[in-house]
């Protein structure tokens, strides 16, 4: 398969099929793949698939899917909070 995204090996999907899942209406079946990209991609990689508002949006259903990957995804955001890159709402 020649237009696997590279982080995903281990998974039989195109590049195409992997966007189009990004935009399923399901929160739960999207989540999955946003936390697959999460745990799996590049730092540099990731926001080429989705945006912060993507997984902030998500976020309650993303990151029960995020593993050992979850508290550095929750430092970050923590992190950026505090510099004011992201609202306390959040």
């Amino acid at each position: 398969m020649r237009d696997r995204p590279w982080f995903l090996w281990d998974v039989p999907v195109t590049e195409a099929v992997l966007r189009e899942r990004l935009r399923s209406p399901d929160r739960d079946a999207r989540a999955q793949w946003q936390a697959r990209i999460l745990r799996e991609a590049n730092y540099g990689e990731i926001w080429s698939y989705l945006s912060i508002e993507d997984v902030l949006e998500n976020w309650e259903y993303i990151r029960r899917h995020l593993g050992r990957r979850r508290r550095f995804w929750e430092f970050l955001f923590e992190g950026w909070r505090k510099d004011g890159l992201l609202s306390a709402a959040w």
